[in-house]
């Protein structure tokens, strides 16, 4: 049995993080979603990541909950199951969507419930033809979460999401693409490769510029047009002092390619 539930793993400024329990089809515990908050954490702080990869091991990217982890102990009460919601999901999102540098999801295989949703939450995921994402909450009589009420409807629009929610069924990963959840679909012995390479080439580029893009995604979600144009405003005025701009207009006029730091 695996013991490792996450791979950390380094190449230049892309930090990998692999799902790691194949026998159960990344399906996540508390063990698990600790790990990958920390190395989140750790990402965060850290200024030589520049793109994180977030992937499974073996033929899925994640079932979603552990099963095993949501039932009672022995003749014991249903254990609560908001409160690893409220633990390990909610935590988990915010952390992708308040990292500001860029977090690819590279989806191997079938991404369910939860695991569909924190596939949907990257900032960019690309997911093997052959694979699926299926909203199975409904046949636990469950409601989606792991941010999927907030990001589905957003990206795929209310009746779509609605369907995928209500009927639980497996949407291919060409169709997700078609519908706007996912970036692309590749052929699967191509997956590892294609996010190799996006992510190298998003890792050499302006990450300080990739973080306060996110910074105003996420706030244009609530606020309304004077009060986005505010921020953008102010994020420029961030970005127009940072090191990669100067580089950056240095390379233009030199007429040469840009050589980013990060900073």
């Amino acid at each position: 049995m695996t013991t490792t539930p996450l791979l950390v793993s380094r190449d230049g400024g892309v930090l990998t993080l692999t799902l790691n329990r194949p026998e159960v089809l990344n399906s996540v515990t508390r063990a698990m979603a600790e790990a990958l908050l920390a190395a989140l954490d750790e990402a965060r702080r850290d200024d030589g990541v520049r793109c994180v990869v977030l992937t499974g091991a073996g033929r899925a990217f994640c079932a979603g909950q552990d099963l095993a982890e949501a039932l009672p102990v022995g003749d014991g009460p249903m254990p609560d199951i908001g409160d690893f919601v409220e633990q390990c999901y909610n935590p988990l999102i915010l952390a992708i969507r308040s990292l500001e540098k860029p977090v690819l999801c590279a989806v191997n295989g079938t991404a369910a419930g939860a695991g569909a949703n924190l596939a949907f939450a990257c900032d960019l995921t690309i997911a093997a033809e052959e694979a699926s994402f299926v909203e199975s909450f409904a046949n636990l009589g469950l409601i989606p979460d792991t941010g999927g009420t907030y990001f589905v409807p957003r990206l795929a629009g209310l009746q779509r999401a609605t369907g995928l929610f209500f009927l639980a069924e497996k949407l291919p990963a060409a169709q997700a693409k078609a519908w706007g959840l996912i970036w692309d679909a590749v052929p699967g012995a191509q997956l590892a490769e294609t996010v190799r390479t996006l992510a190298q080439r998003l890792a050499g580029r302006a990450t300080r510029g990739f973080g306060l893009t996110k910074r105003a995604l996420l706030a244009s979600a609530t606020n309304g047009l004077a009060a986005q144009l505010a921020v953008e405003a102010a994020a420029m005025r961030e970005a127009g002092r940072t090191a990669d701009y100067e580089e950056g207009v240095r390379a233009f006029l030199a007429k040469r390619p840009p050589v980013y730091r990060g900073s």
